[in-house]
């Protein structure tokens, strides 16, 4: 096992250590702020495998956003959660196996990790793609061009997506505070 295995293996278990606090957790500014824990160290995964486009979204929308968006949820409700009945947790429980092993059932059928035969490594505009990138665009980190050139609507449709659902979210918390200040 190599040095980055072991670093991707700590990150990996610091993942589920976060995810089993939060799900242990009942006050609710703590799991807000574990939240924001697990969607940096989700960035720091991504940025080892080098998806560093993924883990900028992961970085800013997971760990910065969300985490204000939650923590002015918060200002609006309890510090605490309220008691769930047992026979809804176990329903959850159930839902959430059933929905875990059938994702790791599809995950049988990817190529490994790595794979030279993998469909992205395959596909026959790759080469034209990294080629491209230096010439056509002069960036050169492929990645960043790519996002930026070749896929450049599709980025901007997904940042018109995420801004429309935060300024709804701002919408819909403004709107919360001035009826609570009007009665």
């Amino acid at each position: 096992m190599d040095f980055a295995e072991v670093i991707n293996l700590f990150l990996l278990t610091l993942l589920v250590i976060a995810g089993l606090a939060i799900a242990k957790m009942r006050a609710l500014f703590p799991a807000a702020m574990l939240t924001g824990l697990y969607s940096l160290l989700s960035a720091s995964l991504f940025t080892l495998f080098d998806a560093v486009d993924v883990a900028l979204t992961e970085a800013s929308v997971g760990a910065g956003i969300t985490t204000m968006l939650f923590l002015g949820a918060l200002a609006l409700t309890k510090p605490q959660e309220k008691p769930v009945r047992k026979s809804r947790t176990r329903l959850g429980l159930a839902v959430t196996a059933v929905t875990g092993a059938l994702l790791v059932y599809a995950t049988l059928d990817l190529p490994y990790y790595g794979s030279p035969d993998s469909p992205v490594q395959s596909h026959p505009m790759r080469d034209q793609f990294i080629a491209g990138t230096e010439e056509e665009i002069h960036i050169p980190n492929a990645v960043t061009a790519i996002l930026a050139s070749y896929r450049g609507y599709d980025t901007l449709g997904e940042v018109t997506v995420i801004f429309t659902a935060g300024v709804a979210v701002v919408m819909l918390l403004g709107r919360r505070r001035t009826r609570a200040g009007e009665s």
